[in-house]
């Protein structure tokens, strides 16, 4: 919903890596990046394994780069940095693999396990170079966070060995997650994710973070103590989802409950993002506030501008649909991170047509908008989304 102003940047092509290519924004646009019509490339950096066959290693790199991805973006919180972590994996993986010779579906959780172990260094490693929150307000105190397509998140399929669908709920990937994430020190951070996200095993745990069980085990409680602290009070903790996906006796009436709860909160939000929709394409600002909880938070990223309650949106709502406002907004559904968002495309007066400019990401609680999470339009290819309409 906010709108404001871009801040250009410039950043370096990394080789082996996807990147949308840019484009200077017009006046009062927010969109940058270039074309949405090609797709990243997952394959695995050229070169064979050692010993091995290279065509097995791209085979099992591709197999395995989505739930890679997700793993560094949890780490660091940036869809595009999490890019460059894995090809640094790969790179390493490359060279440490033994042999890719033969079946690669028989030498699978090993190259997986490899996978994890170096893939979490690299992100140690990167963190160790970034400042840690010391504390955490909202989502504004880490304007590097970025959103996660639902989309990308829909290629993790559940497997022998895979993730399970606990990694890809909007418990373990949500923003207010991964806001909490940025104030753990990068070993409590790794533990976290890989015993509550992952499910990993104590055992498996310590030996991917090249410590011993009691030191994994406490720096994961320490962790936990911090999360408890942040986290949204109606959301569970990230480990229960994993606790009730490895439980070994399930009561199938209660999770059949669960899942029609599930599935009503689904289609709640689903219409609620239709009024939002409705409402912000029709500048009706009564309508948008009576979507609102009293207490709504509005915050935009990259820019860390923060508006807290009903009360304080009146100048943000004169600046994006006043008479001085930037023009005529559509805006198309999506989803971010398993929460609903909107695409924001906006027309200035004088043009005629609509431009890429922003993606709100709603929190919803209790059947009203909590939080509206504004970015800029660099990722719409990501999200299968064009730069006009």
């Amino acid at each position: 919903m906010p709108h404001h102003e871009p801040t250009p940047g410039h950043r370096e092509s990394v080789p082996g890596r996807h990147e949308p290519g840019r484009q200077d924004p017009g006046p009062g646009s927010r969109a940058g990046a270039a074309p949405s019509g090609t797709a990243p490339s997952h394959a695995a950096p050229g070169g064979a394994t050692p010993g091995g066959d290279a065509s097995a290693f791209a085979l099992l790199a591709e197999r395995h780069h989505r739930e890679l991805h997700i793993h560094c973006y949890r780490m660091l919180g940036s869809f595009e940095e999490a890019e460059d972590l894995v090809q640094e994996t790969l790179l390493r993986a490359r060279g440490q693999a033994k042999s890719t010779e033969g079946d690669p579906a028989s030498r699978e959780p090993e190259f997986r396990t490899l996978l994890y172990r170096i893939a979490t260094v690299v992100c140690q490693d990167a963190l160790r170079h970034k400042r840690r929150l010391p504390a955490l307000h909202s989502i504004a105190d880490a304007p590097w966070v970025q959103p996660y397509p639902d989309r990308l998140l829909d290629q993790v399929a559940p497997g022998a060995g895979g993730p399970g669908p606990a990694a890809v709920t909007r418990e373990t990937i949500e923003l207010s997650f991964l806001a909490a994430l940025q104030l753990l020190p990068p070993r409590q951070r790794a533990a976290l994710v890989l015993r509550d996200v992952l499910g990993r095993p104590a055992e498996e745990t310590a030996a991917l973070l090249g410590t011993t069980a009691t030191a994994a085990d406490s720096a994961l409680q320490r962790a936990r103590a911090t999360l408890r602290e942040h986290r949204p009070p109606h959301r569970d903790a990230p480990g229960a989802a994993v606790g009730r996906e490895n439980a070994a006796e399930v009561n199938a009436e209660a999770e059949a409950e669960a899942e029609a709860e599930a599935e009503a909160e689904a289609e709640a939000e689903a219409e609620l993002l239709r009024c939002y929709v409705d409402a912000h394409e029709r500048a009706d600002t009564a309508a948008l506030t009576a979507l609102m909880r009293e207490d709504v938070r509005v915050t935009t990223l990259p820019r860390p501008w923060s508006y807290e309650g009903r009360a304080a949106l009146a100048p943000l709502f004169e600046q994006t649909f006043g008479p001085q406002g930037p023009g005529d907004w559509k805006l198309l559904p999506t989803g971010a991170n398993r929460s609903p968002a909107a695409a924001g495309y906006l027309r200035p007066e004088g043009e005629s047509g609509h431009r890429a400019f922003k993606l709100d990401v709603l929190r919803v609680e209790g059947g009203a908008i909590a939080e509206i999470t504004t970015f800029d339009a660099e990722l719409f290819p990501a999200f299968g989304l064009g730069l006009t309409l």
